[in-house]
């Protein structure tokens, strides 16, 4: 961190909201008595935030396996950050998107969406900075680029001829639930102060210039159903193509870790926050990157790039399009199929 992170804290900061209950203290901070609160719901509340410039995610491209060839990827700038007021309470956090290219296809958009949260922000305290709980949907929908493409344009006037939910934008995204690790029933999960003791990072995947860093893990969990099973299957079919072609970012059952490097804090703009939060609740023009900047694709610990292997990509295409040809309903009553 740089040696005067702390000199230039913006006016107002009262603190104590992190010292108004003995649980919340490190080393083990306990904010079960927190309610999970939504993020829109307290903006009016916000008057201080902190931007995650650098969210770092990694995950093993082959869980289980002897190397399990982890991945570094970091999302889009500038879309996640936490929101608090001037006591420290913790009111809402907004996760990043980032684009997966799927060869033949286009880009797919995946999010971190925060369904729930809470916590605490210390400004005046250089090692115990944070603590919070949060609750996350991973959400995968087709970019604009890849709603161009004849594969997406033939299944998708199938969808539209049926009135059957596609995953061409966010409000249809395919949903995808997680826990907290090695916890299936626990879908509150910590945010905790440091970098994560999982695994070592990369020198490219650190950011000492950073305010501070936070770490978050989250285990993967089954698609969450329609109540349709034509819907359902194909979203599963989808989704097995977004992992071959992120290196099993969202498989079930692998886990989902991501530093998250905080610039200094700033005064909150309620207004830009909820025209920030919006924008990204909806993402209607976000495409292989984002408004705000590129990310960076995976790579492993050194530096190589991830690459899908495009024959299993070729065989996912194919069973999806042969899939879609040979089931795909022609009446459509909106139950199961």
């Amino acid at each position: 961190m740089s040696s005067n992170q702390y000199s230039n804290i913006p006016p107002g900061w009262v603190g104590g909201f992190a010292q108004s209950n003995p649980q919340f203290e490190y080393p083990n901070p306990d904010l079960s008595s927190l309610p999970m609160l939504d993020n829109m719901a307290n903006i009016n509340l916000l008057e201080r935030q902190q931007k995650v410039t650098w969210p770092e995610f990694s995950w093993e491209a082959e869980k289980d396996a002897p190397d399990p060839k982890r991945c570094f990827v970091m999302f889009s700038p500038d879309i996640s950050r936490i929101g608090y007021d001037n006591s420290g309470r913790v009111y809402s956090i907004i996760c990043p998107q980032q684009g997966t290219w799927i060869p033949g296809v286009g880009c797919m958009n995946v999010e971190v969406t925060v369904t729930g949260q809470g916590g605490w922000v210390d400004e005046s305290s250089k090692e115990n900075t944070l603590a919070a709980d949060m609750m996350v949907m991973g959400k995968v929908w087709f970019s604009p680029s890849a709603k161009q493409s004849p594969f997406v344009q033939n299944i998708w006037s199938k969808f539209s001829n049926s009135n059957l939910p596609f995953p061409s934008d966010k409000a249809n995204a395919i949903k995808v639930t997680t826990h907290k690790p090695q916890n299936p029933a626990q879908p509150i999960f910590p945010v905790r102060k440091g970098e994560t003791t999982l695994f070592e990072s990369p020198t490219f995947a650190k950011h000492p210039e950073a305010w501070g860093v936070g770490n978050v893990e989250v285990q993967m969990g089954p698609i969450l159903k329609t109540n349709n099973d034509y819907v359902d299957h194909f979203n599963q079919l989808v989704l097995d193509l977004h992992n071959i072609c992120s290196g099993n970012m969202l498989q079930n059952g692998n886990i989902l870790s991501w530093n998250v490097w905080f610039e200094g804090p700033t005064l909150v703009d309620q207004n830009e926050w909820r025209s920030h939060a919006e924008l990204w609740r909806d993402s209607i023009d976000a495409d292989h990157g984002s408004p705000t900047g590129e990310g960076r694709p995976p790579q492993h610990f050194d530096g190589t790039p991830f690459h899908p292997v495009q024959e299993l990509v070729d065989e996912k295409l194919k069973e999806i399009a042969d899939w879609v040809a040979k089931h795909h309903p022609t009446i459509v009553d909106g139950g199961s199929h």
